[in-house]
This record gives structure tokens, sequence and C-alpha cells, in this order.
């Protein structure tokens, strides 16, 4: 894929996203606007299916509203709330700190910069970066498995690590795809451009993919 054929995929992925389901991630922040409610998915989505994580957050925002509610809640009566992610016994244990972190340390609001995002437990470059876009707006390119499969396959890049595809993507991609490039590939992800026997036939954007193959 060439740089310059970007403004013509995006539209085509932009539609494709368009007409299917978002992430889960994503489609909370669409609906609440609310930093903490996608920082809590983030975290309880790594290493979890969406329809887990989708669950998963329904029941916990059934009873948990805001950092207070975190705060104050047992960490023991935090771990059912989230059986079902996976790693749930870690989760629970790194949300507590997180919600005394943020109460103390920052008034209970959610802080909205890369370097204070990661100093909380669980919070990797993914997460921050995620965060960022979806739960402020801020422009961020969050780099999952889709987003370093994906583009590397594309040909548009060719890097090892999901660290260098996001500081290469970051000198490539015009800003106002940054916060977009995460829902279109993890939709396209998820559906077509599978990591093993990708459904090439029926991609969207299969006339742009250089169809590199990931060592």
């Amino acid at each position: 894929m060439k740089k310059e054929d970007l403004p013509k995929v995006f539209k085509i992925l932009k539609k494709d996203y368009e007409e299917n389901h978002a992430p889960v991630v994503t489609l909370v922040a669409q609906t609440t606007k609310d930093p903490f409610r996608v920082l809590v998915c983030a975290l309880l989505s790594t290493r979890t299916k969406d329809e887990t994580t989708s669950k998963v957050c329904e029941r916990f925002f059934s009873k948990i509203k805001s950092i207070n509610d975190l705060y104050n809640i047992d960490e023991e009566e935090l771990k059912q709330l989230i059986y079902g992610v996976g790693f749930y016994n870690t989760k629970a244990k790194n949300l507590k700190i997180l919600a005394d972190i943020v109460s103390k340390e920052y008034n209970g609001v959610i802080p909205n910069t890369q370097e204070e995002l990661m100093k909380l437990p669980g919070v990797g470059l993914k997460v921050a970066n995620l965060v960022l876009a979806e739960g402020f707006g801020i422009p961020a390119i969050c780099v999952d498995i889709h987003v370093h499969r994906i583009t590397n396959r594309w040909c548009l890049i060719k890097t090892k690590t999901p660290e260098q595809t996001e500081k290469m993507l970051r000198e490539i991609l015009p800003k106002k795809y940054w916060i977009e490039i995460n829902r279109y590939l993890v939709s396209l992800g998820q559906r077509i451009c599978k990591p093993q026997k990708p459904l090439c036939k029926i991609c969207p954007i299969e006339s742009f993919c250089g169809k590199c193959i990931e060592k």
C-alpha cells in the first residue's frame, strides 16, 4: 500500500466500519464519552473476547458508576463482578490500586496524558493511547494486534513489535487518522483480515493491499 492511497483506504474503511459492529471499547466511548468507563473497559478487554468484555462491562457499570464506587468496593466483591475476563484476579487488584491512585493523586479524575496514564497499574502504551483517543478525543494511535498485523500486511510499514508500529505510524499517518485507525482495523481484523486465512476475496480494500506476509 502506498501512502498516497491512505485517503481512499480510510474512506472505504469508514463505510465498512459504519455498516458493521464497533469494537466494544469504542462502543462504550461513543455511547458514554466517559474516560473512566473507557479505561475500565480497555483494561478488562485485554486477553478477553469482545462478547465476554461486553457482558462483564455491563455488569460492572450496573454497580460501579465512578472512581469513588471503585475505591469503596471490596476487592473480593470486585473479583466476582468481573469474573469471566482473562486474569480477573490480577485485574481486580490493579483496579483497586488504580482507584486509590486516581482518588488521591488526581482528585478522582482520570489523567489525560500518556505519561500519567502509563503510571497506572495495568496500563501500557496500547491502553493509554486508547483512553486518550476514545475517552478524551486526543489524537493518539492505539496499536493492538490487529493494527500491528494489518498495517504490516498492507506493506505500509515493516515492523516487528506494536511499539515499533506505533512509532512508524506516527511518522507517516496524517494525524486526522490517528483516532480512527484502531476502530477501523479492529473491526476489519475481527471479521475479515484475520491472522490465519484472511478473507481477502471479501475485503473492501483488497486492491490496495500489498499482502506482505508477517514473520
